[in-house]
C-alpha cells in the first residue's frame, strides 16, 4: 500500500501517474517526455507496481485485463501488451532492466519504487475504484452495440472481415501526444509493422496479412519523394517476434514505426495503429480505427490521410481526391480475396497456389466488378503454367484474359499495369509494349520496390545494366531483407558480367533466407563461367526446379570433357522437358557449341512461348551464337536491339 498524495510513483528513470495513466522520462535525453500508455499497457504497469518487486502471475494479467472474458488470443494479447510497454521503457527482454520474465509463470518490476512528496493516505484501491466505474460504463455500452449487432444479416464471416467498434474496457478513443516535424533534408523511412492477430481466432491470420499489404499499399502512394515505406516482405521478417526497436531501426534503417492490431469483441474487429519514434521510441500518435465491412478500404484510407498529416506530407489533387472518395466493397469478395493473397504469398508448395486461385476466383465470381481479385487471379493462373500446374498456354490465356478484365475495370490500377506487362514480356516478347504498361504502373505507384524491380527488369533485358543496378538498388532501399531483391541484384551484376560481386550478393540473399530458388541457379552458372564445373555439379544439386537442375548437369559434365555423361542427361532433359523447356535444352547446345541444334531449339521456343527466352540477348551461355547471323535475325525477330 503506497502513500503519496500526488499519485505518482518513480523506478528508474521513469515516473508514472497513476492518476493520469502518463510515464514520463525524469532522465536520458529527453527528460519530462510524456507518454500516455494504451489501458492495457497501464494496468500491467500498474499491478507489476503494486507488487514492488514480487510476481505478477499472467493468469492475474488475464483477469485484470480481460474479466468481461472478452473473444481474445489471451497469450498473444498479454505478449503483446509486454512487448509494447517494454518498448515504451526502453527495455528488452533479451536484456530487462524494468521487467524480468519468469518462464511462463509472469513478470516483475526489477527496480525499487520511489514516492515523490510522500505523505499519509492510500492511493492504489482508491485509485483502482475510479478506473474500473468508466470501464463498467463501457462495457455496457459494448454490450448494447453488441446485441443491436446480433439481428444483422451479415454471416459471422463477413463480419470477421470488418473492422469496427468495442474491443476493451478503459478504451481511449484518440491519442495525440505531439505534432511530428518532418527532417527537412532528409527523406523520412517508414516501417508498416505486421498486424497482430488478437482476434482469439488463429484463422484470421489471412485477415491481419493483408491489411498489412493494404496499408504499406496505401501509404506508399501518399508522397515517395518524402516518404519512403518499407516494403511487405521486409516487415514479415518480424512476425510474431519480439524484437527492439532499436534493432529494426537499423535493420530496416527507419526513423518511424507504425504498430497494427486487430482485436475481437464478440462478432466485431478494431483495427488500432501507434507511431512510434525509433531514436527514442516515443510513442507520438495512436488511434482506434472502426468501420463497417461495406466500408473496410475506408479504413485504409483515413490511416493514409491521418499519417500524412502527422508526417505534414504534401499531397497531389489527384492523391487528395483518392483519399477523398468512398471505396465500399463486397465484404464476402474482400474476405476472399484477402484468403486468395495470403496463400499467394505464402505459396509455400503447388496446394497454396492452387488455394489462391481458388479463393481469387471465388472473389471474382462473388463481385466480378472488383479489379484486384481480377489482377490476383491472372497471378495465380500465370504462376500455376509456369509450375506445371496447368498446361502452359491454357495457364497464360486465364492469366490474360483475368488481367484485362481488372484493366477494364480500373485502367489505374499499378498492379494492373504490372500484371500485363509480366505477360506482354513472358508471352507476347512484346518488350516495348511491356515496358509502357511497366512505366505506367511506376508512375502510378513510384514508392513500391515491386514496380521498381520490373523497371529494372526491362532495362536489364534491354542490356542497360548501369540503369537496371541503379534501380534494383532502389528497391533494395524500401526492402533490404527481402531475399529476392538480393537476388534480382545478383542476377543483374551476372548478366552485366560482374560475377564476383553476384555472388557476394547471392551470400547475402541466401543468409536471409537459405531456400531462395534462384540462387543456386546463378551460383551454378556463375561456376561454369569461372571454370569450376565440379562446384557447378554440386550447387546443382540445390536446384528446386527439376529441368535446370538437368540442364545444369548437362552442362557441368561436358565442361568437364565427360561428354558421355553430358549426352545421357541432355536426353533425359529432352525426353521429360520437351513440352516446356525448349529454352533449357537450347542452352545446353549452345555451351556445347552446337548451333544447328541450338537454334532449332531456340525456333520451338519461340513457339511454345518459353519466358526463358527474353534472355537471348544478354545470357553470358549463349556467347557461342553470337557471331552466327541466325542470333542477330533472331533478335530482330524478337523486337530487340542487335547493338
Amino acid at each position: 500500500m503506497y502513500t503519496h498524495p500526488s499519485e505518482r510513483v518513480r523506478f528508474g528513470a521513469f515516473e508514472l501517474d497513476l492518476s493520469t495513466g502518463e510515464l514520463r522520462s525524469i532522465e536520458g535525453p529527453h527528460p519530462n517526455n510524456k507518454v500516455l500508455l494504451r489501458e492495457q499497457m497501464f494496468q500491467v504497469m500498474r499491478m507489476l507496481v503494486e507488487r514492488d518487486g514480487t510476481i505478477v502471475t499472467r493468469e492475474e494479467i488475464k483477469s485484470r485485463l480481460w474479466a468481461d472474458h472478452t473473444t481474445i488470443d489471451f497469450d498473444q494479447g498479454i505478449n503483446s501488451t509486454i512487448k509494447a510497454l517494454r518498448r515504451a521503457l526502453g527495455d528488452s527482454a533479451d536484456n530487462p532492466r524494468y521487467i524480468e520474465t519468469l518462464g511462463r509463470r509472469g513478470y516483475r518490476l526489477m527496480l525499487t519504487i520511489e514516492h515523490p512528496e510522500s505523505t499519509t493516505g492510500t492511493v492504489l484501491e482508491e485509485d483502482r475504484e475510479k478506473s474500473e466505474q468508466p470501464a463498467a460504463q463501457i462495457s455496457e455500452n459494448a454490450a448494447s452495440v453488441q446485441k443491436q449487432v446480433k439481428s444483422h444479416w451479415w454471416k459471422p464471416l463477413v463480419v470477421l472481415a470488418s473492422v469496427v467498434i468495442m474491443v476493451s474496457a478503459g478504451y481511449v478513443p484518440w491519442r495525440h501526444f505531439r505534432a511530428i516535424s518532418p527532417p527537412k533534408s532528409e527523406k523520412i523511412r517508414l516501417a508498416v509493422l505486421p498486424f497482430e492477430n488478437l482476434t482469439g481466432n488463429p484463422n484470421q491470420e489471412y485477415l491481419a496479412d493483408g491489411l498489412t499489404e493494404e496499408t504499406i499499399s496505401q501509404l506508399s502512394r501518399l508522397n515517395p519523394e518524402q516518404l519512403g515505406v518499407i516494403a511487405r516482405t521486409s516487415v514479415m521478417v518480424y512476425k510474431h517476434k519480439d524484437v527492439s526497436l532499436d534493432q529494426i531501426g537499423r535493420d530496416l534503417s527507419v526513423q518511424y514505426v507504425l504498430e497494427n492490431s486487430l482485436r475481437a469483441s464478440g462478432n466485431h474487429l478494431r483495427l488500432t495503429a501507434q507511431l512510434i519514434q525509433v531514436k527514442d521510441q516515443t510513442p507520438l500518435w495512436s488511434k482506434d480505427y472502426d468501420y463497417s465491412a461495406k466500408d473496410i478500404l475506408n479504413v485504409e484510407d483515413e490511416l493514409a490521410k491521418d499519417v500524412a498529416h502527422k508526417f505534414q506530407l504534401r499531397l497531389t489533387s489527384q492523391r487528395q481526391g483518392e483519399l477523398a472518395r468512398t471505396r465500399p466493397v463486397n465484404a464476402e469478395a474482400y474476405d476472399a480475396f484477402m484468403k486468395g493473397y495470403y496463400f499467394f504469398q505464402r505459396g509455400a508448395d503447388d496446394k497454396d497456389t492452387d488455394m489462391a486461385a481458388t479463393y481469387f476466383e471465388r472473389a471474382t465470381h462473388l463481385d466480378p466488378s472488383y479489379a484486384p481479385a481480377w489482377v490476383g487471379l491472372s497471378r495465380a493462373r500465370y504462376w500455376q503454367a509456369n509450375i506445371g500446374l496447368v498446361p502452359t498456354q491454357e495457364g497464360q490465356q486465364l492469366a490474360r484474359d483475368a488481367v484485362e478484365r481488372a484493366l477494364k475495370l480500373d485502367p489505374d490500377l499499378p498492379e494492373a499495369n504490372i500484371q500485363i506487362g509480366r505477360i506482354k514480356r513472358q508471352v507476347d516478347f512484346d518488350f516495348a509494349g511491356a515496358d509502357i504498361s511497366i512505366q505506367r504502373a511506376i508512375a502510378l505507384e513510384p514508392g513500391v520496390p515491386e514496380n521498381l524491380g520490373q523497371a529494372a527488369f526491362m532495362a536489364q533485358l534491354f542490356g542497360r545494366f548501369d540503369e537496371a543496378l541503379t534501380l534494383d538498388r532502389q528497391a533494395l532501399e524500401l526492402d533490404p531483407l527481402n531475399a529476392e531483391s538480393w537476388e534480382r541484384l545478383a542476377e543483374n551484376r551476372f548478366y552485366a558480367g560482374q560475377l564476383d560481386e553476384a555472388v557476394a550478393d547471392i551470400r547475402k540473399a541466401l543468409k536471409l533466407n537459405a531456400d531462395t530458388w534462384g540462387s543456386p541457379i546463378t551460383l551454378s552458372d556463375i561456376d561454369l563461367l569461372q571454370g569450376r564445373p565440379q562446384d557447378a555439379l554440386r550447387e546443382s544439386e540445390r536446384i528446386p526446379l527439376a529441368a535446370l537442375h538437368i540442364r545444369t548437369n548437362a552442362m557441368a559434365y561436358h565442361a568437364l570433357g565427360r561428354e558421355k555423361e553430358s549426352d545421357a542427361t541432355l536426353r533425359e532433359l529432352i525426353e521429360k522437358f520437351h513440352a516446356n523447356a525448349a529454352w533449357s535444352i537450347a542452352t545446353v547446345y549452345a555451351l556445347r557449341n552446337q548451333r544447328d541444334e541450338a537454334f532449332k531449339w531456340l525456333d520451338r521456343a519461340y513457339a511454345q512461348h518459353d519466358g526463358g527466352l527474353i534472355f537471348i540477348k544478354i545470357d553470358p551461355l549463349l556467347k557461342n551464337l553470337h557471331s552466327d547471323p541466325r542470333y542477330t535475325a533472331f533478335l530482330k525477330k524478337l523486337h530487340l536491339p542487335t547493338a
